[in-house]
């Protein structure tokens, strides 16, 4: 399995390993032997928490790297006027007679709570591609599906100013 990132993505996944091996995992290290020299370990929560801390900086490292190996990247390139990576998409959902916009992103920037949605979810997979004034159905799981209207679309460039998502 692949992730389609796009090469922004990527530069800002070896950003953060660079900070993380550069900056964060010094720390972590330094904290470590720090909370190390409080005594016994067994009863020493700095310790285990400066473990902790120091074991979620490495595992983030590896989940990146391995993010990195594994991505095909993709171009935000798309036909005009068909909706296509970080366009604003204005969207009507006629069960509940409302009105929601989103923007298409990558599954590394995605946060529902600011509308942005993974191109790779059920709704991004359903409007992809698609025009203004098109409505598709939106299935969630085979037999689970609901209507949606393209009202608009707004183009839009990748302008790197979205954050990578956090664990």
């Amino acid at each position: 399995m692949y992730d389609e990132l796009t090469e922004v993505d990527i530069k800002k996944m070896q950003e953060e390993i660079e900070h993380r091996i550069l900056v964060v995992r010094p720390q972590c290290l330094e904290d470590v032997k720090i909370a190390r020299s409080y005594g016994d370990l067994s009863e020493n929560f700095e310790y285990k928490e400066a473990k902790r801390q120091k074991n979620r900086n490495e595992s983030r490292i590896r989940y990146l790297q391995r993010m990195i190996k594994t991505a095909k990247v993709v171009k935000s390139d798309h036909a005009e006027g068909s909706v296509g990576l970080f366009d604003k998409i204005t969207l009507y959902f006629p069960e509940d007679e409302e009105e929601m916009v989103v923007k298409l992103v990558t599954t590394l920037r995605v946060n529902a709570d600011s509308g942005l949605i993974s191109r790779e979810s059920p709704l991004g997979r359903a409007i992809f591609g698609k025009k203004a004034g098109e409505t598709v159905q939106v299935e969630v799981r085979p037999g689970v599906s609901y209507p949606v209207t393209i009202r608009a679309i707004e183009p839009s460039d990748d302008d790197a100013s979205l954050p990578i998502s956090q664990y």
